[in-house]
């Protein structure tokens, strides 16, 4: 067997009806490359081992779980990335979907790396704190609405999916789980600088109580600033705002 190891934020599914949920939600796209996400005690890689047709890896960093996985589902032998996902290139060539019950320790990070990865990542469906997956899927005007949801949305379409409870993984955590999905939505907004989009919304939303013009100032001609939107706040602008934004932005 194997042991669990709270450093690396590891609660595993044990519930079969949510691991089926899981995969019927995945199944209903297609795909040929499929990347797991911290496999850990094999829950939902079970249910993958029989795809034809696809070419399947995972990614763990627990060498623990992966000498588990190498002898409970020999299928994955030779398919397993020994590594921490924060921290390596894109496992395939082209296109590929993403599917995890994902360590709540790094699960926002994981978000910005599939938006890293974002003209390979066709879809991914993941397992997140309930709040986090909340916050990725609100709209704005919305008290969840903020970084995420905005550098998520630019770039996929966003749903959640359903609730896990707390008792469907061994050992439960202390807060809701939610899956949610992400559909490739290509670049709808036209976003031509990447890194500039982020330094946007993480400068509005870091004094998101205050009016635009605050934190913004520095960013923008002072005939611009004029414009009534400096006087909203961040969570009253939808992406594309945002975008608008940036398109003026210094």
């Amino acid at each position: 067997m194997y042991t669990l190891k709270k450093s690396l934020g590891q609660h595993f599914l044990k519930d079969e009806t949510v691991c089926i949920r899981i995969i019927e939600a995945l199944n209903a796209h297609q795909y040929s490359q499929l990347l797991e996400v911290g496999p850990g005690g094999g829950a939902l890689t079970k249910y993958l081992k029989g795809l034809e047709g696809v070419d399947l890896k995972l990614v763990e960093i627990d060498a623990e779980k992966v000498a588990f996985l190498l002898k409970a589902y020999p299928h994955v032998r030779g398919k397993i990335i020994e590594a921490d996902i924060l921290e390596i290139d894109a496992p395939f060539s082209g296109r590929f979907t993403l599917i995890g019950n994902f360590p709540y320790n790094i699960s926002t990070q994981i978000v910005f790396k599939v938006i890293e990865w974002r003209e390979q990542v066709e879809t991914m469906i993941g397992m997140f704190q309930k709040e986090v997956a909340v916050r990725i899927c609100s709209g704005p005007g919305s008290k969840e609405y903020g970084i995420l949801s905005v550098i998520s949305q630019a770039y996929y379409k966003t749903t959640y999916l359903f609730d896990v409870d707390e008792n469907c993984f061994n050992p439960p955590p202390k807060v809701k789980s939610g899956v949610i999905m992400f559909e490739d939505a290509g670049n709808p907004f036209g976003i031509t600088n990447h890194k500039k989009f982020m330094l946007l919304v993480k400068l509005a939303f870091g004094q998101r109580r205050k009016q635009l013009r605050n934190p913004l100032k520095p960013y923008f001609k002072k005939e611009d600033l004029l414009d009534p939107i400096f006087t909203k706040r961040a969570e009253q602008l939808s992406v594309l705002d945002f975008v608008e934004l940036l398109n003026k932005m210094n």
